[in-house]
């Protein structure tokens, strides 16, 4: 079992040599560093160390955010090393994945990250029963007014072709057959 550390500080006036002396210190063969903000995606090091770990290493971090964005992102680095059978240590945590104590907090670490994902797609249909409540609705505007939608459905009628109103308005032949379905025009179907 090969112990591959990664270390990340935000600026480049901080100093990583903490970090490193945390890492050197619990037997870390090789140390990845980044200077780099938590919430930039491309951290090098960070990729390069990925890349390194085989199958039975351990990924050892000091500390759990010098190596995720967010708890969503951690836990997705945390699975993608998992099915690739890498553990994953912190130390100031002391979590590793390879004793049943890491392994629970793994767990309970993607309970919350599911927990917050949940939390964010019931504030977001929230919002969006607000918006239409208020009478605003998502989504493209209708390629086709109300009019337009009236002239199509009288010319149709009278029996001028689809392909003839499709020139005559520039639109394509599916908005044509909405305009006839009512599908781009659910005010007018309610009129």
């Amino acid at each position: 079992m090969t112990l591959i550390g990664y270390a990340r500080v935000s600026g480049g006036e901080q100093d990583p040599t903490l970090q490193q002396i945390a890492l050197h210190e619990v037997g870390c063969e090789r140390i990845f560093t980044d200077r780099a903000s938590g919430a930039r995606t491309d951290r090098p090091q960070l990729t390069t160390a990925l890349d390194y770990l085989r199958a039975g290493d351990t990924l050892v971090v000091w500390r759990l955010d010098r190596l995720g964005r967010s708890l969503t992102h951690l836990i997705a680095t945390l699975d993608a090393l998992h099915e690739r059978g890498i553990q994953f240590a912190s130390i100031t945590e002391g979590m590793d994945t390879s004793t049943a104590q890491g392994k629970l907090l793994y767990q309970l670490l993607g309970a919350f990250a599911e927990f917050e994902r949940e939390l964010i797609r019931e504030r977001v249909m929230a919002g969006l029963r607000a918006a239409r409540a208020s009478g605003r609705r998502g989504g493209r505007r209708p390629v086709l007014d109300q009019a337009q939608v009236r002239y199509v459905r009288r010319q149709y009628e009278a029996g001028v072709p689809v392909a003839e109103l499709k020139r005559q308005l520039q639109v394509s032949r599916p908005t044509i057959y909405r305009a006839l379905a009512g599908a781009s025009a659910p005010a007018a179907a309610a009129a």
